[in-house]
């Protein structure tokens, strides 16, 4: 989640400011790609259950908090931000050191040096839990899907950068934050004025349709049948 010089889409500066004043419901963290050395607020440490400095925190503690059904899924997104260094948002369960369950929301930023490179993310965390107050739950929950179209509409920009130029995810999201600074728009916006634009643009030239058609037609061939019945039990 986001939002990733300009912060990007999941508004971690907003969301920190709408459920702020509740100590035990929300934290911060920080990770360095580096080393991967992780660094979390004592808010963050009682969620899981710890007292405030007991623990040393490492990439294998954090991830055998995760709920099992939900350790993938946050895994993944983690390789992905070690990967391309962009923010991520996400909703999942943590099982503390008494065995109670808590549905959190993680919103990751990009954690920069002071030349303006990525060395890292960071962000919050938030307890939704059902022993969150009610209100700040579903203020939370209602902003939760705002946050997740922004990142939409950059992954959008994103995949027609790729189309255009044959460049992978990480090059087309270093284009759009090259243009992001240099005409000082934030991502978003420029993510939107851009997809918008390429509908107006009528489509590519005949050669690539024709060549994208046959593509759409028969990728389905490359997929592997075993992996396609896991997808569907």
């Amino acid at each position: 989640m986001t939002e990733f010089g300009q912060t990007a889409p999941c508004g971690a500066d907003a969301l920190g400011q709408m459920v702020a004043g509740r100590p035990q419901s929300v934290g911060s963290f920080r990770f360095w790609f580096a080393d991967q050395q992780w660094e979390w607020s004592d808010e963050v440490a009682v969620m899981h259950g710890y007292r405030p400095g007991s623990v040393v925190l490492t990439t294998e503690l954090l991830l055998s908090h995760k709920h099992p059904d939900d350790r993938a899924h946050v895994a993944a997104a983690l390789a992905m931000a070690l990967e391309t260094g962009e923010p991520f948002c996400s909703r999942h369960r943590i099982i503390d050191t008494t065995g109670v369950v808590h549905s959190v929301i993680v919103v990751g930023d990009r954690l920069l040096d002071d030349a303006g490179e990525v060395v890292g993310t960071s962000g919050f965390y938030v307890d939704v839990s059902d022993s969150v107050e009610e209100g700040r739950r579903e203020a939370i929950e209602e902003t939760l899907p705002e946050l997740i179209k922004a990142r939409e509409v950059i992954e959008q920009a994103k995949g027609a950068l790729m189309l255009v130029y044959g460049i992978n995810a990480e090059q087309a999201f270093r284009v759009l934050q090259w243009r992001s600074q240099e005409t000082n728009t934030k991502l978003r916006q420029l993510a939107e004025l851009l997809v918008n634009e390429i509908t107006a643009l009528g489509g590519g030239p005949l050669s690539q349709r024709t060549s994208f058609d046959h593509l759409l037609l028969t990728v389905h061939e490359q997929a592997d049948p075993a992996e396609e019945i896991s997808s569907l039990t």
